[in-house]
């Protein structure tokens, strides 16, 4: 059944909401998709705080446009989703590219930094490490240091024990 007049505005509006609160957006052919992956898909989504939305690319356009984000829906490939990124720059990416190693999802682009890039930067960003990785990688080295000294007086501490006894 297609989408009445209005059905349509408010989409538009929604997606154009979402171009503009977003700090990143990646596009997804999720074409060949079962319905048990989508619903999966969309939990990992919300675990994720990123916003999924399936749409016509006519409206796709016409939302960037009121977003003052030029980009040409027509020209990605397949049935396209859209994920919006509102904390976790990465989180679309890597959600999606996930999601496409076990299933017939394709990243297709996005939009980062208020640019468009492509498909292989998109598959590039899906790869890093999420932003709670990052930092915990970094509070691990800063700790690394401190860890280190106080198990070096932890032994010298019970060598010193044993010579006394």
């Amino acid at each position: 059944m297609p989408k009445t007049r209005e059905q349509k505005l408010n989409t538009i509006e929604l997606l154009t909401r979402e171009f503009k609160k977003a700090k990143s957006v990646v596009f997804a052919n999720y074409q060949g998709l079962k319905v048990a992956k989508a619903d999966e898909l969309r939990k990992k989504m919300r675990e994720a705080n990123v916003d999924y939305v399936v749409t016509k690319k006519t409206l796709l356009s016409k939302a960037a446009k009121d977003a003052g984000v030029e980009i040409d829906a027509k020209a990605l490939p397949g049935m396209i989703g859209v994920a919006f990124g509102l904390e976790d720059e990465i989180a679309p990416a890597k959600v999606l590219g996930d999601m496409a190693k076990t299933t017939p999802l394709q990243l297709v682009g996005g939009i980062f930094e208020g640019a468009p890039v492509g498909q292989e930067k998109v598959v590039a960003l899906s790869k890093l490490p999420s932003k709670k990785e990052l930092l915990g990688q970094v509070v691990g080295t800063m700790y690394a240091p401190v860890s280190a000294f106080v198990r070096a007086v932890e032994a010298i501490r019970k060598q010193k024990e044993n010579a006394v006894v």
